[in-house]
């Protein structure tokens, strides 16, 4: 079967070895505070969001029919979820709200990127990936972050390729 227009990395087919691949999803929630230093607009104030994350992975079921046991990814994922819960993520450029946390005894979690959407989706990318590669059979990795009710970012890409 040979397919028309674009196909994405994350298309059920594996063009590379034409192999069915199956998705699966978790969604993780979490809140955390955080601010845009360099935002012309209200983003640049301290504030929050209840963010949400869909985690999905694209790969070949295993002998009894599962990508990934669901519990299995809740236990990669909740870790780094816990982390940045209830937190004020920082990045350590912003020395006005660094030196501020610093002395605060308030949890914190410092990065070295603007704490962006799109950011904390890489950031998310990068760090779960990481965390794959012993599964072979696996071959996409999606993050989508949520960060208000209306609006998200995503990142995508291969894993084990």
């Amino acid at each position: 079967m040979r397919l028309k227009g674009p196909v994405s990395h994350m298309s059920p087919i594996d063009l590379n070895t034409n192999l069915m691949l199956t998705k699966i999803s978790k969604d993780f929630r979490w809140e955390m505070a955080h601010r845009l230093p360099e935002h012309t607009g209200g983003c640049r104030n301290v504030h929050g969001h209840s963010y949400r994350m869909w985690v999905e992975l694209a790969g070949e079921p295993d002998e009894q029919g599962m990508v990934l046991d669901y519990f299995t990814l809740k236990e990669i994922v909740d870790p780094l979820v816990s982390e940045i819960d209830h937190s004020f993520l920082c990045d350590r450029s912003d020395k006005l709200i660094v030196d501020f946390l610093k002395t605060s005894g308030l949890k914190a979690v410092y990065v070295d990127f603007p704490t962006t959407a799109e950011n904390l989706a890489k950031w998310f990318f990068e760090r779960l990936s990481l965390l794959f590669p012993a599964m072979k059979h696996l071959r996409g990795l999606r993050v989508r972050i949520q960060e208000t009710e209306r609006t998200y970012a995503e990142v995508a890409g291969p894993i084990n390729v």
